[in-house]
């Protein structure tokens, strides 16, 4: 049997308080078991303290134990791993509540209730959360408090009131140290496991993938521009180059990789430059407009002229781009890449080839044959629609020739088949078109409904232009956006009733949206964006030049003043008069020593008193009686200053009519 108290009523309040609120917000990313897990153990926990279910054994605790690491196992495939060890850790805090009986059991809850606040960082790093978790992170300061003093000691309000003032204590050493201490990956930015279905652009793409990506309203990006905002129809956001084609699903060349010689290219017209906060996909390739000229460290270009990083973008990732939208790309390519261009699969979509050969015939310009394709979806009556027929083998012929309907992966995609037929290198681009601009912050949002596909062509001497047919058959999806696009159609983030993006038109909730989009872009852009190259930047701009010496000497010094100064703060010397009771207290001393009573160096109070009344049994009663009243109201905080100032007045009349009654 442990030697440790048993826990208080009060602080098992708080714990239970401060567990639930530190669950809660896990409940939308682990397992629905775990939430009858902590409903099980809950109700037990209960009925122990009212005395009608025992403690469980040693028995039963390994039967739990082994019950919820098998249902990890079943429920993640695993038991290690990021989104496991999640699992498993809040499991075992929610154990831990039926087996605790002591303030020890008590802590070490408290401590397993930091790390679990702590991991939800792993699925949501937003202001929301972060605010939020002020929750949890008080409750369980405040059960912290409240396992230390015995039951009936502390009140609610000063349990808060203590959680509170530590945390505004810890508020300038946590400022410090997230400015000067080392940026290292943090617990949030490994990368987690992959069937947590990050919404964005895939490796390969077919139309179906386009429509899911227009249905989700998730952020994508944002974007600041060095100066004005470019025209809406100039927002081609590349993202992947799609080559090989299935005869169902465009994806990049297999020859794709890291580290292969840069294609080529020449600045033209003028340049934008801009700065990107991107969201996690778990992919490599960054976004940017054409064509880009970047400095960003392990990061290179690659043949599609698509930027791809040497890892995946598991954590907010931010970097600046120079783009010259008008630049000449690979006026001379290499043979194998446009042989790679050119590639059509051995068999599919008759009709499409043979209208690609006969165009062909028809036009010995190739820019006469782009044109005439264009005016051919402008002029058919193709229809753009979020909601297309499913389509089957020949999924290209049935849409230029039949169906005629479909979103811009459709047309993009069998613009391209045309083009390859009729003899010039095409391909898919993949990637975000237009975007929202916020006023309030000035920058630009880009969401997946905003993912968009387009063509681009090669001819000799000019290098690879973009066309977009879709603008031929919806032009208000370029030119306005996604939502005026298909107006009509009403199928706009149907699957998101709730969405505040589906009623833009009502201006007083659209302003409420961008405000609270703005606060969160602040968030992103100076507290997660505030990574290794940004800290660098700003400790130089304020510091000079530095180095691990230098920088750990600022950071000491630093953090000696904040603690200097909180400090004097706290326990401000020069205030000498003290409380109220100290007062009295001294006045007690005082009036003591006048009759050969003085206190010791290190006596306690109530050793002083039990020695004084043995001198004095005439005032006995008197002495234990202010003792009393000081210690309850100094030490357990539920005593009466007034008893206490009474009880002083009372000994000095005492003593001083003593002598003479003596």
């Amino acid at each position: 049997m442990s030697n440790s108290p048993m826990l208080t009523r009060h602080a098992l309040t708080w714990l239970l308080l401060a567990q639930a609120l530190a669950i809660i917000p896990h409940l939308l990313h682990v397992p629905l078991w775990i939430l009858a897990l902590w409903l099980f153990c809950l109700g037990w926990r209960i009925q122990i303290v009212r005395m009608r279910l025992p403690a469980p054994k040693t028995a039963a605790k390994l039967l739990l134990l082994l019950l919820a690491g098998s249902a990890v196992y079943l429920s993640r495939g695993s038991l290690v791993g990021l989104e496991a060890g999640v699992v498993l850790l809040v499991a075992a805090f929610i154990l831990k509540l039926v087996e605790m009986h002591s303030r020890r059991d008590g802590l070490v809850l408290i401590f397993l209730g930091f790390f679990v606040v702590l991991t939800y960082y792993l699925f949501d790093s937003s202001l929301l959360a972060a605010l939020y978790s002020l929750l949890p992170v008080s409750a369980l300061l405040t059960a912290l408090i409240a396992l230390q003093r015995p039951a009936g000691t502390l009140g609610t309000r000063h349990s808060l009131r203590t959680a509170s003032s530590l945390l505004l204590q810890a508020l300038p050493l946590m400022l410090l140290m997230f400015l000067l201490f080392p940026r290292i990956a943090p617990l949030w930015s490994l990368p987690v496991a992959k069937e947590r279905g990050v919404t964005g652009l895939a490796e390969s793409m077919s139309p179906y993938d386009m429509v899911e990506l227009s249905r989700s309203s998730e952020l994508a990006f944002r974007v600041t521009f060095e100066g004005p905002l470019p025209p809406r129809e100039q927002l081609y956001w590349r993202g992947l180059t799609l080559e090989h084609f299935d005869g169902r699903r465009w994806s990049r060349r297999d020859s794709a990789f890291s580290g292969q010689v840069a294609p080529s290219w020449q600045p033209q017209g003028e340049s934008l430059s801009y700065s990107v906060i991107m969201q996690p996909t778990g992919q490599p390739w960054l976004f940017s407009l054409d064509t880009p000229q970047h400095a960003i460290p392990r990061v290179d270009m690659q043949q599609g002229f698509y930027l791809q990083r040497r890892r995946p973008v598991d954590q907010l990732f931010s970097y600046q781009l120079t783009s010259w939208p008008e630049a000449v790309r690979e006026a001379e390519a290499a043979p194998s890449n446009l042989r790679a261009s050119l590639r059509l699969p051995a068999q599919g979509n008759p009709r499409a080839r043979a209208w690609g050969n006969e165009l062909r015939a028809r036009f010995a310009d190739d820019e006469q044959l782009v044109a005439y394709l264009l005016e051919e979806f402008n002029r058919q009556p193709f229809v753009y629609t979020l909601r297309p027929p499913s389509y089957g083998e020949e999924a290209v012929d049935e849409f230029l020739f039949d169906q005629r309907r479909g979103f811009c992966a459709h047309y993009a995609g069998a613009m391209t088949l045309v083009l390859r037929a009729a003899g010039i290198p095409a391909r898919v681009v993949a990637g975000y078109q237009g975007g929202e601009f916020n006023p309030q912050g000035s920058y630009l949002q880009v969401r997946q409904f905003d993912a968009h596909a387009w063509v681009e062509y090669w001819r000799p001497g000019q290098g690879w232009r973009s066309v977009d047919p879709t603008y031929q058959v919806a032009p208000q999806r370029i030119e306005m956006s996604l939502q005026d696009a298909v107006a009509e159609e009403g199928s706009f983030l149907e699957g998101e009733l709730l969405s505040p993006l589906r009623y833009r038109d009502r201006p007083w909730l659209n302003q409420l949206r961008l405000h609270w989009e703005s606060i969160n872009h602040g968030w992103q852009r100076w507290v997660l964006g505030y990574q290794e190259e940004q800290q660098l930047a700003f400790l130089q701009r304020w510091l000079g030049q530095l180095d691990g010496w230098r920088l750990a000497s600022w950071l000491a010094g630093l953090a000696v003043l904040v603690m200097g100064v909180l400090t004097l703060w706290l326990f401000k010397p020069w205030q000498q008069r003290g409380t109220p009771a100290q007062r009295l207290l001294l006045c007690y001393e005082r009036l003591l020593a006048q009759h050969g009573l003085p206190r010791q160096p290190g006596e306690g109070i109530r050793a002083y008193a039990r020695r004084a009344a043995r001198k004095l049994p005439e005032q006995a009663t008197a002495i234990e009686a202010f003792s009393r009243y000081y210690e309850q109201l100094q030490y357990a905080e539920r005593g009466d200053l007034s008893a206490l100032r009474q009880a002083y007045v009372q000994l000095r009349r005492r003593m001083r009519r003593w002598p003479w009654s003596r």
